[in-house]
């Protein structure tokens, strides 16, 4: 859907890396020293946050800042892609005449399972991934590595506040389902066939309650007894070719 970088690199300096965010480079994060004072990266700061870009601080004797590298207390790093807006894709996908389907990842924070559902997103015909700002795994190389380039193909969308999202989707005529085991209807009872969403949650706490409100529906993937959860990666790749399944039926 979208042009995408073929590189992942770094930038060091106040004036590189401001350079860098008034040229519009696609940024990843900016890493800042805890502690340092200086106007430019007031600007910094501000400049990033206003675009959406994540911003750590660090200590200043983290192993992230290089000897060899002049880098001022800040480095960022540059996107191996372009993101893309979900506000902009759902209305396009309507235009083609497509039926919208999103994958929505509630801060699932491993990088081989990130990297594994985009895979399956993109096999399984997701029109885009919608990821958060922050608190979520890197789209870096080793996450397009277990993609299996999926991520350098499929459109992802970085944003910053999942009720926003949430209530985007729903407006937008599309269902939101998320898959969680403290639903009460099996996931193959639900009709996938519409515009859909699914919310996938967390590896460890599932899908945030402030999300799970806004959802139209719940539901679960049917496990045998004694089985009480399925890996993220997996559950995600059942969820979406049930609906593969329900579209081609």
């Amino acid at each position: 859907m979208n042009e995408r970088k073929k590189e992942h690199t770094h930038i060091y300096g106040i004036h590189a890396v401001n350079e860098a965010l008034s040229s519009g480079t696609e940024l990843n994060k900016i890493i800042i020293q805890k502690g340092l004072r200086n106007p430019a990266i007031d600007d910094t700061i501000k400049t990033a946050r206003k675009r959406g870009i994540p911003v750590q601080f660090v200590p200043k004797e983290s192993a992230v800042f290089p000897a060899s590298r002049n880098h001022q207390g800040i480095i960022a790093t540059i996107s191996p892609i372009i993101y893309q807006k979900l506000e902009d894709i759902i209305p396009q996908l309507y235009e083609e005449g497509k039926t919208p389907f999103i994958l929505v990842l509630d801060h699932i924070t491993d990088v081989r399972n990130f990297g594994a559902i985009a895979r399956t997103a993109y096999c399984g015909g997701v029109h885009a991934i919608v990821i958060p700002e922050q608190g979520g795994a890197p789209v870096n190389e080793d996450a397009i590595k277990t993609s299996a380039g999926a991520l350098m193909k499929i459109a992802v969308c970085r944003e910053k506040n999942y009720k926003t999202v949430m209530e985007l989707l729903n407006q937008s005529g599309i269902q939101t389902v998320g898959c969680t085991e403290k639903a009460n209807k099996d996931l193959p009872f639900v009709d996938l066939t519409e515009p859909l969403a699914i919310i996938m949650g967390n590896e460890e706490t599932g899908i945030s309650n402030e999300v799970l409100r806004k959802c139209a529906v719940l539901a679960k993937i049917p496990l045998e007894m004694g089985v009480s959860s399925l890996n993220v990666s997996v559950a995600a790749g059942i969820a979406v070719y049930e609906t593969v399944r329900q579209r081609m039926s």
